[in-house]
C-alpha cells in the first residue's frame, strides 16, 4: 500500500553572517546551506498494517508525511501510495489516503462541524448513501452528536481531533496518515482515540502511519515501528523485536519522608537512582510486574507520592546508540 525507495528531502537555507550587521547582511546573501531532513530512507507498508513511525524533534518525521501526502516533492528517490506516486497523481492518491496534522484542522474554522463535513462530501463528491453511512458510523464511534452543530473555533482539542478524525474518513480511504494526532489531549480524549484508531484498523482493514512521542500510543496501537533520527532509518522491527533488543525499561519514581535505604538488585530491575529523597527504578516490567515493585519500594521508607512512566523517544534513541 505504501512504498518509500531511497527517498530524501533537502532544504536550502540562507546561511548566517556574523560579525556588525549580520541580520542584514544574511537578508542580502545569496549563500545557502543544505539540510537534510530525511536521507535516504526506505520502507514498504501492507494493507491493514498499523505502523508506528517515531524519532525526535526534527528527525524526519512529519516530512516524510508531507512527501507521502503529496505536500512535498522528495529531492531524490521515489513514493507510491496506493500504486500512485503523490507527485504526479495528485487526485488518485488523494481519493486514497486521509491525513490528520494534530496542531492543524482540515476543518473550517467558523463553521459548525456538520458544514465542514458537507463541504468535504462535496469536495470528495462522496455519494449521499455513503455519506449518510459513514456519518452514522463516525458518530457512534467518535461520539460526534453532542459538537456537530458547533463552530470548530469553539470545540476542545478533544472534540477537535475526533472531528478531523471523522472528516479524514468520510471518503473512505484505504490509508490514514496520522501525525501526532493525541498531542496535547487527556487521558479520557485519548483513550477514545485509541480505541477508535484499533476498531477502523480492525474491521475495516484501514493501512495507518502513525507519528507519535507518546509511547503509549505505539504499545497499544501498532504492531511494527519504525525509528529514524537525524533523517536516517534506525530501525524497522515489531514492538516485541525491540523490546528484546534495547529492553525498553518502565519507570517509578518515589518521593520519601527520610532518605530510603536502597535494597541490591533484584531480578528485573536494571538501576536505581537516588537524589536526595527521590528514588528512580528503572525495571523490565516482562521480568517483574508493577505491583511486585510497589510492594518492594513501601518497604525501603515512607513513601510519599509514586508516579509510574514508560520511557520516552529520546532514551530510546539513546539505546539504539549504545
Amino acid at each position: 500500500m505504501i512504498k518509500a525507495e531511497g527517498v530524501g528531502k533537502s532544504f536550502f537555507l540562507t546561511k548566517a553572517k556574523e560579525g556588525k550587521f549580520s541580520s542584514l547582511r544574511t537578508l542580502f546573501s545569496r549563500e545557502k546551506r543544505e539540510v537534510k531532513a530525511v536521507d535516504n530512507i526506505s520502507f514498504s507498508i501492507e494493507e491493514g498494517e498499523f505502523v508506528g513511525y517515531i524519532g525526535p524533534n526534527g528527525a524526519g518525521k512529519s516530512t516524510t508525511i508531507k512527501m507521502l501526502s503529496g505536500i512535498l516533492h522528495p529531492t531524490e528517490g521515489s513514493v507510491l501510495v496506493g500504486g500512485f506516486s503523490p507527485q504526479k497523481h495528485r487526485i488518485q492518491v488523494a481519493s486514497q489516503i486521509g491525513v490528520v496534522f494534530g496542531q492543524r484542522t482540515q476543518l473550517w474554522w467558523d463553521l459548525p462541524v456538520r458544514d465542514s463535513f458537507e463541504i468535504l462530501q462535496a469536495m470528495y463528491k462522496i455519494d449521499p448513501k455513503a455519506y449518510r453511512q459513514a456519518m452514522d458510523t463516525y458518530k457512534e464511534l467518535l461520539d460526534l452528536h453532542d459538537f456537530l452543530e458547533t463552530p470548530v473555533r469553539k470545540l476542545s482539542l478533544g472534540q477537535r481531533m475526533r472531528a478531523d478524525l471523522a472528516a479524514a474518513l468520510l471518503h473512505n480511504p484505504p490509508i490514514l496518515f496520522l501525525d501526532e494526532p493525541t498531542i496535547g489531549l487527556d487521558v479520557v480524549a485519548k483513550t477514545r482515540i485509541r480505541a477508535f484508531l484499533q476498531e477502523v484498523n480492525r474491521t475495516q482493514k484501514k493501512t495507518i502511519l502513525l507519528t507519535t512521542h507518546d509511547m503509549d500510543d505505539i504499545e497499544q496501537l501498532c504492531s511494527r515501528i519504525i525509528v529514524i533520527n537525524h533523517g536516517r532509518k534506525m530501525v524497522d522491527t515489531s514492538i516485541q523485536e525491540l523490546r528484546k533488543r534495547i529492553g525498553l525499561p518502565s519507570m517509578i519514581q518515589i518521593d520519601y519522608r527520610l532518605a530510603p535505604n536502597l535494597p541490591e538488585l533484584i531480578e528485573g530491575v536494571e538501576k536505581i537512582e537516588l537524589a536526595e529523597n527521590v528514588a528512580t527504578i528503572y525495571y523490565d516490567k516482562g521480568k517483574i510486574p508493577s505491583p511486585r515493585i510497589l510492594a518492594e519500594v513501601a518497604q525501603w521508607g515512607e513513601p510519599l507520592d509514586i508516579r509510574m512512566k514508560e520511557p520516552g523517544i529520546e532514551e530510546i534513541i539513546k539505546r539504539l546508540y549504545r
